[in-house]
Order: structure tokens, then C-alpha cells, then sequence
């Protein structure tokens, strides 16, 4: 049941996201349907080298598109690109890993601005939302895969993509990109299944005739100044297999610079906390340092709308803890955030060592601006 909310609370967020631009008239809208093929990349374990000769992965994609045409200037940075929601499903049940399916925000930014004059136009494209209805790994029924401990994970698909335009309304596309499903460690086994799927759809234009591109709109202004950001991280993580999920969480000072539209940077400090080493490593004596690690941390944002930007990190520890499984001295980390008020933001990423996920850090923070 928990499974079920979980799933239509995503789906509802991303619904109730979609209305305002679906309703407005100068948002264009599109329609886009694909069937997709590839892979399961081994990790080159002989269990997961059995899973890749098992099964086969084919799934269709169903996705609503808009695209802001006036008075955006971020709009014009990135050549008109398409923001929409999708739902993914695996066509096939395959006991090994289930039927994977899952709800996502997307966006779509084209290489060139689109134009019908061109019959052939490219763009990249990210898939961020939920995954669920996999076949998680159990030591009785499912030994096979260590790929994945939950049946609700992450799901992330980035690619590049080929469009054709067959009329002004109907477009062909080819796309070519890399899936993974995780749970970031909140129960292990967590390898995360990651496939190469290769897409054929079709793409239809609500809108009969392509919008005309408006005048270059007025700059939003960049901050002369840096600023302090402070955030605070929640989560949860899962140290063995079988075993309990303790509280992990952290808090960030960062100080940035806004150096241009698209970007920011920035260094700053990360402490993090990993409470239930006593119980977890059956010690008698632990101190509250033996559970904190600290880190020196560089930032850069990218930011995708006025309000919505990808943040992306990476860490040197300048104090560790190995037995919270921080098993390299630097760490990355990636997500997406959006900025409620322009002071106040809220937003979600993941935090790894060499790729391999720590934990997902839920988090708000504050822009002292």
C-alpha cells in the first residue's frame, strides 16, 4: 500500500506541475510515443553476467510536452526546449527483475533551435522521476539479483536524440541513451540496473503551425556579488543485506558566484552524520566523531529555467569514517533543485563514491542574496 501512495503521489506532482502550461495557449504542446530495445549492462559478476543472458529488455514510453515560446529568456538560451512529464513501462514480466516501469519530469533541448526548413534536427534529453514494480532481490525467491534490494528505485534516462520532421504537425525520432534504475542504498543489494535502450517514435504537434520565434526578450539581471547558501540533507541508508536502515543526513555552507545565465559555482563545507555505528558494528564505545565526517566541497549549478537547475558536486573529505562505508576520500554528487522564491530552494540528489551511491540526500536550504 505504502508502494501504491508513493507512486500517485510522484505521479500527482508531476501532473499538478503540467497543468499551468498545459492550459496556457502560449505554451505549445506535443505528444510523443516510442517503443525501445537494448541491453542490461553486466557489472561482470557471474551472477549479473547470468541476469544479462536472461533477459531482454523491451518498453514503450508515453510522454505530454510543452514548450514556452514568449517571454522566457531562458526560453531563448536554450533554443525553445520541451518540458513534459512520461510514464515508461517494460512490456515483458521476467521474473529475474520484473516488469521496471516509471513516472518522470523531462526535458528535451535541441542542439540548433527547430526549425521545419531543416528536415533533420538533433537535441539531448534527461528522464528524471520514479521507478517501481521491479523484482528485488530475496535470499529465497529472487537470489539471482543483486542488482537491486526495493521494488521503488530511481529511474534516470539521458540520451541524444535525431528528429525528423515528416509534416508540420507529425515527427519521427531516433533515440539513443543510457537507463539506470537505483534505490541509492536505501536497502541493499543496490548495483542498479543500468540498460542501453535504442528508441523509434512518433512526436505530434497540438499546434498546426510552428510558432513564430518572438523578439529577443529582456535579461533577467545577474548578481554583481557572490552569495551564501546553506542547506540541510535527510536520508536514509542501508549498510548490508538483510540488515536495518539508519538515518543519514548532513548540512552544507557554500558560498557561490552567478558568473553567467546558464551557470554558477561555488566552494564550501559539508558535514555529514551516520548515527547507529554501535548497534550497526556491535561496538561498545563510539563517539559522536567516530559517526561525522566533514568535507571541503566544490558546487556547480546549471541552471535549466529561471527557477530550475541541476546541482552538481564533488567532495574531498578532510575527516572520514570507513565504517559509514565512505570507502574513497572524495565523493560526487548530482540532482535536480528548484528555487521556490529565489531565496528558499527544495530539491533532491544523489551522493556516491566512484559512482557507487552513498545515500539520496532530500534537501532544503537558504540563499543569503
Amino acid at each position: 500500500m505504502r508502494k501504491v501512495v508513493k507512486i500517485y503521489f510522484v505521479f500527482f506532482l508531476l501532473f499538478a506541475c503540467s497543468i499551468k502550461a498545459w492550459s496556457q495557449k502560449e505554451y505549445k504542446k506535443v505528444l510523443e510515443a516510442s517503443f525501445e530495445s537494448g541491453p542490461l549492462i553486466s557489472n561482470g559478476q557471474p551472477w549479473a553476467n547470468a541476469i544479462k543472458d536472461l533477459v531482454s529488455y523491451h518498453a514503450v514510453d508515453v510522454r505530454l510536452g510543452w514548450r514556452k515560446n514568449t517571454n522566457s529568456y531562458y526560453g531563448q538560451i536554450y533554443r525553445y526546449p520541451v518540458f513534459g512529464i512520461g510514464i515508461s513501462t517494460t512490456l515483458p514480466y521476467q521474473s529475474e527483475i520484473g516488469r521496471p516501469q516509471g513516472v518522470y519530469w523531462f526535458f528535451d533541448i535541441p542542439f540548433k533551435e527547430f526549425s521545419k526548413d531543416r528536415k533533420v534536427n538533433f537535441s539531448y534529453f534527461g528522464h528524471l522521476g520514479l521507478g517501481f514494480n521491479l523484482n528485488p532481490y530475496d535470499s529465497l525467491e529472487n537470489p539471482l539479483n543483486r542488482y537491486i534490494g526495493s521494488e521503488l528505485n530511481s529511474y534516470i534516462h539521458l540520451g541524444i536524440k535525431g528528429n525528423y520532421f515528416l509534416t508540420e504537425q507529425t515527427h519521427l525520432f531516433l533515440m539513443l541513451g543510457i537507463k539506470h534504475f537505483s534505490n541509492g542504498s536505501t536497502k541493499k543489494p543496490n548495483a542498479g540496473i543500468n540498460l542501453v535502450p535504442f528508441s523509434v517514435g512518433v512526436r505530434y504537434n497540438f499546434d498546426k503551425r510552428e510558432a513564430q520565434t518572438p523578439e529577443l526578450w529582456e535579461r533577467p539581471e545577474l548578481l554583481q556579488k557572490g552569495y551564501w547558501n546553506t542547506a540541510v540533507y535527510l536520508g536514509s541508508k542501508n549498510y548490508e543485506v538483510g540488515g536495518a536502515s539508519y538515518f543519514r543526513g548532513g548540512a552544507n555552507l557554500t558560498y557561490m558566484w552567478e558568473k553567467s545565465y546558464k551557470y554558477r559555482y561555488g566552494i564550501g563545507l559539508d558535514v555529514f552524520f551516520a548515527p547507529g555505528l554501535k548497534d550497526r558494528e556491535g561496538l561498545s564505545d563510539v563517539s559522536f566523531w567516530d559517526q561525522t565526517s566533514i568535507a571541503a566541497a566544490g558546487a556547480w549549478e546549471w541552471k535549466l529555467t529561471e527557477n530550475l537547475y541541476i546541482p552538481v558536486g564533488f567532495g574531498v573529505y578532510l575527516h572520514r569514517n570507513e565504517e559509514n562505508q565512505e570507502f574513497t576520500w572524495f565523493y560526487e554528487r548530482v540532482g535536480l533543485r528548484y528555487s521556490l522564491n529565489n531565496q528558499v530552494f527544495t530539491g533532491i540528489q544523489i551522493k556516491a563514491h566512484k559512482l557507487k551511491a552513498d545515500f539520496f540526500e532530500f534537501t532544503v536550504g537558504y540563499s543569503f542574496k
